[in-house]
């Protein structure tokens, strides 16, 4: 079989029971409705029943279907072992259950194979989803998500879906980072992604809840807790450094309503700070000093801060860069609060103050501006940022004949 445009990897323990039937289904609908060629990739992991035997008779039957077989249990790590060796364009994965309705997987897959997004998850939480299951699984997975958006600011809607694909290229940068085996393996590598500026795509699918699955949800939710506390504490220390695979250099894929909300946060302190040392400096010294030392002391920690827990930065690579980038931001703030305190003349020690507060907030807006456009990434996307959408079928005609002249040559 020639090289796959799509390895689907089914990972699998202790399946014995639905695996057969579930991959013929599969393999009945890449043979009819699937336009690309597809592999079928049998993970066992770890099974102690006839998983085994039934997914190498499997392979051995139908053409699409490989098997590999795994001494040690996890998703995660059979995922990471398959998709880490994989030659196919695209790397996808589903739960053996099926539970995702199998016409949404070359929505899944298509804008991959394009070029126009990098990772693509199917999501049961957004507009146009159909599902059924009991509410005590959509307790846990809407609130399980909110977590994940409010403490890693994660923008994608449904981390826990079995039903995800990436492109090989992507993957290969990636997985290297990723150390989960178990089920946050998911979400792990997808705030990886974010966070090296991937564009991810979101599919609303029919799903129907599997009334004999046999994850434990206590145990996978403490587990998903514990993935949430190593990743934030790895990026907090600068243990975990992710690459830029697109966007701006330097800048993380945080949206930009999470930015002005820290943003604002560090700036409050900021100015709380700022306000105490000016009124202690004023005892001392003339107003235009006071204010040239108490915005000076402010000035470091505040691009420090900013640098770190608004755009995601962290080590030392160009930091020296960001401080001077973000002095002379300072400095335009500076202009403009002295320039304030300049045409206030003598005035009242309130005036003075409240004179210095609102050029403090137009100066602020400039920053943020400054900031998220200039000091820690530009305003402009690379030209290779984000290919234009072309046709899928297209895509991938060209991209088999590119790969024939280089077997020709």
């Amino acid at each position: 079989m020639r090289v796959p445009h799509v390895d689907i990897v089914v990972p699998v323990r202790n399946e014995e029971r639905d695996l057969a039937l579930s991959v013929r289904r599969l393999v009945a609908y890449l043979r009819e409705s699937f336009p690309f060629r597809a592999q079928i990739t049998i993970a066992d992991n770890g099974s102690t029943d006839a998983t085994w035997v039934i997914a190498d008779r499997l392979a051995r039957e139908l053409p699409e279907v490989r098997a590999v077989h795994m001494e040690l249990p996890g998703r995660g790590r059979a995922l990471r072992a398959i998709w880490s060796q994989s030659e196919a364009e695209v790397l996808a994965y589903m739960d053996v259950d099926l539970s995702t309705d199998l016409n949404a997987l070359l929505p899944l897959v298509a804008p991959l194979l394009s070029g126009h997004s990098d990772l693509a998850i199917g999501t049961r939480l957004a507009r146009g989803s159909r599902v059924i299951r009991g509410p005590k699984r959509e307790l846990i997975s809407r609130g399980y998500n909110l977590l994940l958006r409010t403490l890693m600011g994660a923008r994608f809607s449904d981390a826990q879906c079995g039903f995800k694909a990436i492109r090989r290229d992507q993957a290969r940068a990636l997985l290297p980072l990723t150390r989960d085996t178990g089920w946050f393996f998911d979400t792990e590598l997808l705030v990886l992604a974010e966070r090296a500026g991937l564009r991810i795509h979101e599919v609303p699918v029919d799903w129907i809840d599997d009334l004999d699955s046999r994850v434990d949800i206590i145990a996978t939710a403490l587990a998903d807790l514990r993935g949430m506390a190593r990743l934030g504490a790895g990026f907090a220390r600068g243990s975990i450094q992710v690459p830029q695979l697109r966007g701006p250099g330097g800048r993380t894929a945080r949206g930009l309503p999470l930015q002005i909300a820290r943003f604002t946060v560090i700036g409050v302190a900021s100015t709380i700070a700022y306000v105490a040392l000016f009124l202690l400096f004023r005892l001392m010294m003339p107003a235009q000093a006071a204010n040239v030392i108490s915005l000076l002391l402010t000035a470091v920690a505040n691009i420090a801060a900013n640098r770190r827990l608004t755009f995601g930065i962290s080590g030392r690579s160009n930091a020296a860069r960001h401080q001077v980038k973000g002095m002379i931001a300072f400095g335009l703030g500076l202009a403009l609060t002295s320039g304030s305190l300049a045409v206030l003349g003598h005035a009242g020690r309130l005036t003075e103050i409240c004179v210095l507060l609102a050029a403090n907030l137009v100066a602020t807006v400039i920053r943020f501006l400054l900031y998220r456009y200039w000091v820690f990434g530009r305003a402009e996307r690379p030209p290779d940022a984000w290919p234009p959408g072309r046709h899928v079928v297209a895509a991938v005609h060209r991209n088999e004949m590119a790969t024939q002249g280089e077997r020709t040559n």
